[in-house]
């Protein structure tokens, strides 16, 4: 099945700003940017989709599959529809002023597929983001399957649930995931059915029907329903850099979690939109201190 339509956003949309948080990294099998163009290819409740987005007069979708109705109907929320700024303030901080006045078309994506977004972000706890990346692109490109549509080559669909679970306890070993977290992932497999019911409740009951499952903790949740639901909230608590690089942002200096949240309680309910105008903002904190130490678990 092949889809065409044109969706006309009512407010501006960037697709790279708006679709970067999405991707896993530059050389992620589901997503792939083609100059302003973008791929994505997506495990649909209808079944595999491939998606292209592209500025024409409008935003020109085009969508290829059995999951293609469903991945077209998802384009407006995918590209922030749902997403309302109006009543963030930020009118007391240069920086987030600056930010939003020269990114107006950054929008928070609701991709609405929860255990699509919650397994690269189990993967991705307490390692470098270099050692995550390139175990999801493995372990996507060896388990996942060929998306449908002309996508770009060497793109893939990520595994349904039962795939997961079926990969041997080695494969994850030998890409560079230790036993702790392919647990955390098989377990999330063995209830993603009842997950994906999740992402039609808030935010907030979402993260805690997510972190009843053993291994999935306050920033795995919270990365993944800042994908999933779109939500605007809910912060990345527990990350390596995060605190430290918003306290040097907001403040000259840098803080802890407690910290971060305390920066940030005056925007409560845009907490993430302000972190991410942060993120987008080309600040940058003071280079100095230890670095999180590369580690490879393929030896062990």
């Amino acid at each position: 099945m092949q889809l065409e339509s044109t969706y006309a956003p009512r407010e501006p949309v960037d697709l790279r700003s708006t679709l970067a948080p999405i991707g896993r990294g530059p050389y992620d099998p589901t997503l792939r940017w083609e100059g302003g163009n973008v791929w994505l290819t997506m495990r649909t409740p209808e079944g595999a989709a491939t998606l292209h987005l592209s500025r024409a007069d409008g935003i020109a979708a085009t969508a290829w599959g059995p999951g293609a109705a469903w991945a077209m109907a998802s384009v407006p929320e995918l590209l922030g529809a749902h997403d309302d700024w109006s009543e963030l303030d930020v009118s007391g901080n240069s920086l987030l002023v600056e930010t939003r006045r020269r990114m107006p078309g950054m929008r928070l994506a609701r991709t609405a597929r929860l255990f699509a977004a919650l397994v690269p972000a189990i993967i991705e706890q307490k390692v470098t983001s270099v050692e995550a990346l390139r175990s999801w692109r493995r372990l996507v490109t060896q388990f996942g399957e060929e998306p449908p549509g002309p996508a770009p080559l060497g793109m893939r669909v990520m595994p349904a649930a039962e795939g997961w679970k079926r990969i041997p306890s080695w494969e994850w070993h030998r890409l560079g995931v230790g036993p702790q977290r392919s647990a955390t992932v098989v377990r999330a497999a063995s209830v993603a059915a009842s997950l994906e019911k999740a992402v039609s409740v808030s935010a907030v009951e979402a993260v805690s029907r997510m972190r009843s499952i053993s291994g999935v903790g306050v920033w795995t949740a919270a990365e993944t329903v800042q994908r999933c639901h779109g939500d605007p909230d809910h912060v990345s608590v527990g990350d390596y850099h995060l605190a430290a690089f918003v306290g040097w942002a907001l403040l000259g200096r840098p803080v802890d979690d407690d910290g971060m949240l305390e920066l940030l309680e005056p925007w409560t309910g845009h907490r993430h939109r302000v972190v991410r105008l942060l993120l987008a903002s080309g600040f940058r904190k003071p280079a100095f201190g230890p670095r999180m130490a590369i580690q490879d678990h393929r030896g062990h």
